[in-house]
């Protein structure tokens, strides 16, 4: 039985060599034929195999995972929860707007009990810091940087 396992593995060598030449076909007919190698055979065996082939094939792997994992293509979304809808982000944003000296528990309180949705404080920092600008057109106050500077000369 095993000699016809060996005698596949060495046809479908020879059928990939004739099919498609590469230089690491050797090392993967030799990592076939270790199903057929008693374990405490495997170590002594692994050692025909070049490190270089084994860093190729961890980095050709990583690369594989990141292009999945980072790609736009395809409908897979990222697990975890998927935050605010639109609306509660502009009405954060209303909020912020018409009362600027509301802090992010009182608009995360203020949020939760008009819409009736459990939101926390640290949600409401996240949108600040991701879409909100504030506006000072008019602002004719030094900023801290002009006061300190002002007061050290």
């Amino acid at each position: 039985m095993r000699d016809l396992c060996l005698l596949a593995v060495q046809l479908i060598g020879t059928l990939a060599k004739l099919a498609r030449p590469a230089p690491d076909h050797n090392r993967f007919v030799l990592g076939l034929t270790t199903l057929f190698v008693r374990l405490r055979r495997v170590v002594k065996v692994a050692t025909i195999l070049k490190l270089a082939t084994l860093l190729r094939f961890h980095k050709a792997l990583v690369d594989r995972k990141y292009r999945r994992l980072f790609s736009s293509t395809g409908t897979r979304r990222k697990p975890g929860p998927k935050g605010p809808t639109e609306e509660i982000i502009s009405a954060i944003l209303e909020m912020k707007r018409r009362n600027p000296r509301f802090g992010n528990q009182r608009i995360a309180e203020q949020i939760g009990h008009v819409f009736g949705v459990q939101i926390d404080k640290d949600i409401v920092r996240r949108v600040f810091s991701a879409r909100y600008r504030p506006d000072h057109p008019d602002r004719s106050d030094p900023s801290w940087l002009t006061c300190f500077a002002q007061a050290k000369d």
